[in-house]
């Protein structure tokens, strides 16, 4: 074997890799066309967009898909969407990519954001069951009472919803835990809103959060710890933790 052998055979400096680049979930490319309509049509804040019907066809998507889009944008301001109204437009978005960027962070943080949520609330819903006065189960009742009238009107019932997690975590009487709970309820409020848009869901939840006020009335925390994680995995249940949990897979 020749010197020019043993050279031949030496192996060549390694190339570096470009970076993988993300690729566009879908309601990303929709938020990105929302914008373009958005700045197409010199719209300005209070004017609305088409109904969801008739813009899912014109971007030829679902309407899923679109109300994934819908929930980013109202998330960081952009849009109000009302049950009934349609989406209005709260202020006018920066950059398409600065938009979807603040989109795309926002979503990446959910999981953790989730976590965070479940074990914080589990914790209150204990402290809850253990503390709590008959001011606060008046409180807790008065929230389940406007959630329970938000629901059999057919709305999404987010603000029944707010009222009774908010009162469950005045009833725990912790004043770290409900400082926490006011530093993540933005964050939080992305997944709140996707999961009371799908169909069955503001039902469902009701019917746990009176599980939950039951077993904070009998003074039981285990049962209300309970009651409250297993309301939390439900409603967490959302499109955007999926998408992330499948791009993990894939990574």
């Amino acid at each position: 074997m020749s010197a020019n052998d043993d050279t031949a055979r030496v192996p060549a400096a390694t190339t570096p890799r470009p970076t993988q680049l993300p690729r566009p979930r879908l309601y990303e490319q929709i938020v990105q066309e929302l914008h373009h309509h958005i700045a197409e049509h010199g719209l300005a804040p209070g004017d609305k967009l088409p109904a969801e019907r008739e813009l899912a066809q014109a971007l030829g998507v679902s309407r899923a898909s679109l109300a994934q889009a819908l929930v980013a944008l109202e998330v960081v301001g952009i849009v109000q969407v009302r049950h009934g109204e349609g989406a209005t437009i709260r202020q006018l978005p920066g950059a398409s990519d600065t938009l979807v960027r603040a989109v795309r962070e926002h979503q990446d943080s959910l999981p953790d954001i989730i976590d965070a949520r479940s074990a914080m609330e589990a914790k209150l819903a204990w402290l809850a069951a253990e503390r709590r006065t008959e001011q606060d189960m008046q409180l807790i009742d008065e929230a389940l009472a406007q959630m329970r009238a938000e629901v059999q009107a057919g709305e999404r019932a987010l603000e029944g919803d707010r009222a009774f997690h908010e009162a469950v975590t005045r009833a725990a009487h912790s004043v770290v835990l409900a400082r926490l709970m006011a530093e993540i309820s933005e964050l939080i409020l992305e997944s709140r809103i996707e999961s009371l848009s799908q169909p069955g869901r503001p039902q469902d939840s009701l019917r746990m959060h009176e599980s939950i006020t039951e077993a904070i009335r009998r003074q039981d925390p285990t049962a209300a710890a309970a009651a409250m994680t297993e309301h939390i995995a439900l409603v967490s249940d959302v499109a955007f933790l999926s998408y992330t949990s499948a791009e993990q897979q894939e990574t």
